[in-house]
């Protein structure tokens, strides 16, 4: 799976959130202004971006920015560590978007984690592996994350639904102090806002045979990268920061768009913080 941001599509992402024009931050880089340009649009225009003078002005890492440019990807997770776990992934126009399934081995309790744009291929899952849906986390309400809601509960009318976002009912919402025991798994929930209001991470635990964590991050991270700051850029990194990276290296961060990646992994080479 292809990252979800390109280098272009980060410093885009942090020219705009930082409200740089696009003529100074060509100037900094060292580039005309249709080289910067297709710079942004593709990640590529034939010249090196001076990183180390670019970088700084838009709080990213220069050698970070860098190393994304020449290939860097995350070390693909081996899911055979977590064989409760899967990543079911659905596109529209072109927008693809993860949502994650996860279950107890003997209760055969799942929780799916978004819903991505269709439940088709969930309730393909389900089946597949005699799962008897019991919870629905949100990790945020925008579009392509719950467009499949109806439909699953429909079809799991039993189904509780977790959310933070302000306008779900009552006996939905999240609250700061909750976690759920689902066989022997533990969910608990960190706030991740800045991305949306609501914007929520979800940790889970205690998987057999020693895996690491799970962390169910929705759009304030990806590998490589990070959400767009709807709500506020700052507040979303300082999310991140604490929320997300402060877990342990080993915890698999399963984001909403792009590849599986690590804490550690991002620690080390996210160019939003270094």
């Amino acid at each position: 799976m292809m990252l979800e941001d390109h280098v272009g599509d980060i410093v885009r992402k942090s020219r705009q959130e930082a409200r740089i024009s696009a003529g100074v931050a060509a100037q900094s880089a060292g580039l005309s202004l249709v080289e910067y340009e297709t710079f942004e649009a593709t990640g590529e225009c034939g010249r090196r971006p001076n990183y180390e003078v670019l970088a700084p002005m838009l709080s990213l890492h220069p050698a970070r920015l860098a190393a994304l440019a020449n290939g860097w990807v995350p070390f693909a997770a081996d899911l055979s560590q977590w064989r409760q776990l899967r990543q079911i992934s659905t596109a529209q126009n072109g927008n693809a978007v993860n949502a994650y399934l996860v279950w107890d081995e003997i209760t055969r309790e799942a929780a799916l984690f978004d819903t991505g744009w269709e439940a088709g291929p969930i309730f393909a899952m389900i089946d597949e592996n005699g799962l008897d849906l019991r919870h629905v986390f949100l990790t945020h309400e925008h579009e392509d994350h719950v467009a499949g809601l109806a439909a699953i509960r429909a079809r799991f009318p039993k189904a509780r639904i977790h959310s933070s976002a302000d306008t779900a009912p009552a006996d939905q919402r999240n609250r700061s102090n909750d976690f759920i025991h689902m066989g022997n798994l533990r969910i608990t929930l960190r706030a991740t806002p800045g991305h949306s209001p609501d914007g929520v991470t979800y940790l889970v635990g205690n998987f057999p045979e020693d895996a690491s964590n799970a962390a169910f991050v929705g759009d304030a991270l990806f590998a490589g990268s990070m959400g767009r700051g709807f709500e506020s850029a700052e507040l979303l990194r300082r999310s991140v920061r604490e929320q997300i990276l402060s877990l342990p290296a080993d915890t698999l961060l399963c984001p909403g768009h792009g590849p599986l990646t690590t804490v550690g992994q991002e620690k080390e080479h996210n160019p939003f913080f270094g």
